[in-house]
C-alpha cells in the first residue's frame, strides 16, 4: 500500500499553511501589512516560516524517534541517534539573519528527508511514508525559498 490515508494527507497539508502563508506574505506587500497588524509582525513573511520550521524539523525528530521505537539492538540505536538531528538542527542553526536560517530549515528539511527514507528503508515508517514526505518537503522548501531569495 503506497497510497497516503486521507487524514495523514489533510493534516500534513494543513501543516503547510504557515510556510505558504509566509510565502505569501512575502511576496505581496497589502497581505503582509494586513498579516502584520491582525496577527503581529512574527506571524507574517519568513518570520513565521522560520519560527514554524524550526517547530516542525523538532516535532518530526520525534516522529523519527517513534519509528526507532520499533526495532531494537545497533539499528534502534542509530535510529535514535538519527532522530534527534532535525531538533538539533533546527536549535544551532536558526540563530542567525533570516536569510541564514532559512537556508539552514531548507537544508535540515532536505536532510530530514534523507532520514525518513532511511527509516522507510529499514521498513519502520509505513509505506506511503515517502510518498507524503516528498510532497510536503517540496513545498516546504519552495515556500521557505520565497523568503530567502526574494
Amino acid at each position: 500500500m503506497t497510497q497516503i490515508p486521507r487524514s495523514a494527507l489533510m493534516l500534513g497539508l494543513a501543516g503547510l499553511i504557515p510556510f505558504v502563508w509566509g510565502a505569501m506574505t512575502t511576496l505581496n506587500t497589502d497581505l503582509q501589512l494586513w498579516g502584520a497588524h491582525a496577527l503581529g509582525p512574527r506571524f507574517v513573511g519568513p518570520y513565521v516560516q522560520l519560527f514554524y520550521g524550526s517547530v516542525i524539523l523538532s516535532f518530526m525528530s520525534g516522529v523519527l524517534w517513534g519509528f526507532a521505537t520499533k526495532t531494537t539492538g545497533p539499528v534502534a540505536t542509530t535510529g535514535y541517534a538519527l532522530s534527534v538531528l532535525p531538533a538539533l538542527w533546527a536549535f544551532f542553526m536558526t540563530g542567525g539573519g533570516p536569510v541564514s536560517a532559512g537556508m539552514a530549515l531548507m537544508a535540515g528539511f532536505i536532510g530530514l528527508l534523507g532520514i525518513d527514507w532511511l527509516f522507510w528503508k529499514q521498513e519502520l515508517a509505513p509505506p506511503w511514508w515517502m510518498h507524503l514526505r516528498v510532497l510536503l518537503t517540496a513545498i516546504v522548501v519552495i515556500c521557505l525559498s520565497v523568503g530567502v531569495f526574494l
